[in-house]
């Protein structure tokens, strides 16, 4: 804006004088041509920095050809042509003082441009680091303590159920599971159908048990567990569920066929299966390949 303002102002200076060059006798031609000169030198000096004022120098002819003129009686014409040359070139030079400034505004709008894109990408890189929120992990519900918050089993109460020892070590394995140590969780729940064999919470221990085997990746040590809470106890409240986990154990061991015997059997000896087991029941006998029922 600045170099602007200096070539306006000299252009005005240069289109003023509407009247003849004659009119003026105060002040000389040839001086006036050398003020508008070095005023002309002064701007290219202060908008072209470091030498760069050759590229608009005002085509005047040396100071030879003036003489030569002079001899010849046209001198007047000479200054005349001096100034013409000097109006164009000023006007050369507001030109491109205009065009860079068109270029510096271009330049600052390309270079909003690119901090909103580049604040943009920040944001969605930002976004995308964020660790995403853990889901919530529901309880297990066919497993847990039997306590106020849960069902208890038929023909037991509050009261029994806050001083039966069975329950009570039941209820430590459960919870232990539940944490995810399934090896403490495997020698607690053993523990309890070993000391508390008759107990009705042995069925539910020697189930879980096997689950527990399950979960840690020992399939063939689970399968002799849910086998043997089956077989040892058909009639025991967990006596269905251990059918269906032993399923799912054959099936990590690639032992289909059988599987799909074991999930006949549990269909078969158990029709009034709980309804956890009766809508798992289809996706695992689809995951063991077994013929259609």
């Amino acid at each position: 804006m600045r170099f602007r303002l200096i070539g306006l102002i000299l252009l005005a200076s240069v289109a003023a004088p509407a009247v003849p060059v004659l009119a003026q006798r105060d002040v000389p031609v040839d001086r006036r041509v050398d003020r508008l000169e070095q005023e002309m030198r002064a701007v290219q000096r202060r908008v072209f920095p470091g030498g760069r004022a050759q590229t608009v120098e005002p085509e005047i002819r040396p100071e030879a050809d003036v003489i030569e003129s002079t001899a010849t009686g046209d001198a007047l014409g000479n200054l005349v042509e001096r100034v013409n040359s000097l109006e164009s070139q000023l006007r050369t030079l507001t030109g491109q003082v205009e065009e860079q400034g068109n270029s510096q505004r271009q330049m600052e709008q390309e270079i909003s441009r690119l901090r909103a894109d580049l604040q943009v990408r920040i944001d969605r890189l930002e976004q995308q680091a964020r660790p995403a929120e853990p889901a919530a992990v529901p309880p297990p519900e066919d497993e847990g303590p039997t306590t106020a918050e849960t069902t208890e089993p038929t023909g037991t109460s509050t009261e029994t159920s806050a001083t039966d020892p069975a329950e009570a070590a039941y209820n430590a394995g459960y919870r232990l599971w539940a944490a995810g140590d399934f090896a403490a969780a495997a020698t607690a729940l053993e523990a309890v159908g070993t000391r508390y064999p008759s107990s009705r919470w042995a069925s539910w221990a020697r189930n879980l048990h096997g689950r527990a085997l399950l979960d840690d990746d020992k399939p063939a040590a689970a399968a002799r567990v849910l086998l043997a809470n089956y077989e040892g106890n058909p009639r025991g409240e967990r006596a269905a569920d251990s059918l269906y986990f032993l399923g799912q154990a054959l099936t990590r061991l690639n032992r289909r066929t059988e599987a799909c015997r074991v999930y006949d059997e549990l269909e078969r000896v158990y029709p009034q299966m709980r309804d956890f087991v009766r809508t798992r029941l289809p996706q695992a006998r689809t995951a063991a390949r077994c013929a259609a029922a």
